[in-house]
């Protein structure tokens, strides 16, 4: 190893973490077989990994990425169908671990950036680029809600976060019709920071957090915190709701069927039941 090279915190598991000397955090989402579809494996995980970042006082600045071809294509399917009748437990707590991360995205004193390729789709792709700060989105990235898809709710606060990014009635079309949306528009809207090559990406995002991570910290903490608290306690005010709404729909049936749609590549056939 040398001077440079990051002090490995999480080095192996679902959720990755990284400390440069520049006090730049790495977060890596670490599922790329499952194009970093969010199990409670991993949201605990990244939990705890968010927790650690909070508590050390090394870190100025925060990178969150994804390995493989996708930043994080959303809840993972498989494993929620898999549960059958027992789906609406297993997407209670999972949610409450999706809310857990995506406060503390909020509360962090340390600004962090999301550097998105492939797919940012669901509660889980969604959730984390309508909580971080800044997002660098390849060319090539995709944005998709999906969670109307599946016959759920948006969660991780997105019906507040996504609402005041790119307004009411934008929101509405994103949520309820499911558009894929290309990082161009994504960013013309206002729901991405900027939009850089594929092949500059990593470059620009660790470009943008050593900018950060050079800044006064306290100025950018407190800066941060003064913007978000405007609908921060909308927020977490929402999150409740959002986690006891998808409990209920996660446990009928067109959310199994809209679950093995996904999975199957066909339209659902969506019975109200």
């Amino acid at each position: 190893m040398t001077d440079n090279a990051p002090t490995i915190l999480v080095g192996e598991g679902p959720a990755l973490l990284e400390l440069h000397a520049d006090g730049v955090a790495h977060i890596r989402l670490n599922r790329p077989e499952s194009a970093n579809g969010l199990n409670i494996e991993l949201l605990k995980a990244l939990h705890e990994v968010v927790m650690q970042v909070h508590g050390d006082g090394r870190v100025r600045s925060v990178l969150i990425t994804g390995e493989g071809k996708n930043f994080c294509a959303g809840g993972d399917v498989h494993t929620f169908l898999a549960k059958g009748e027992a789906l609406p437990d297993y997407i209670r707590v999972a949610t409450s671990y999706l809310q857990l991360v995506a406060a503390g995205l909020l509360r962090l004193n340390p600004p962090v950036v999301a550097a998105v390729h492939g797919f940012a789709a669901g509660g889980g792709g969604m959730g984390l680029v309508c909580s971080c700060d800044f997002v660098v989105a390849a060319e090539s990235a995709k944005f998709l809600a999906g969670a109307t898809r599946v016959a759920m709710v948006p969660d991780a606060g997105v019906s507040v976060t996504l609402t005041q990014l790119v307004g009411l009635r934008r929101a509405m079309e994103i949520l309820m019709l499911n558009p894929t949306i290309s990082a161009a528009e994504a960013k013309e809207i206002g729901l991405i920071t900027r939009v850089v090559s594929d092949d500059k990406l990593r470059d620009e995002a660790f470009a943008l957090v050593r900018q950060l991570a050079a800044g006064a910290p306290a100025a950018l903490a407190n800066t941060k915190r003064l913007l978000w608290n405007g609908i921060g306690q909308g927020v977490e005010a929402a999150m409740p709701e959002e986690n006891h709404t998808q409990a209920v729909l996660s446990g009928m049936a067109d959310a199994r069927e809209g679950l093995a749609a996904v999975i199957e590549k066909r339209a659902p056939r969506f019975t109200g039941r």
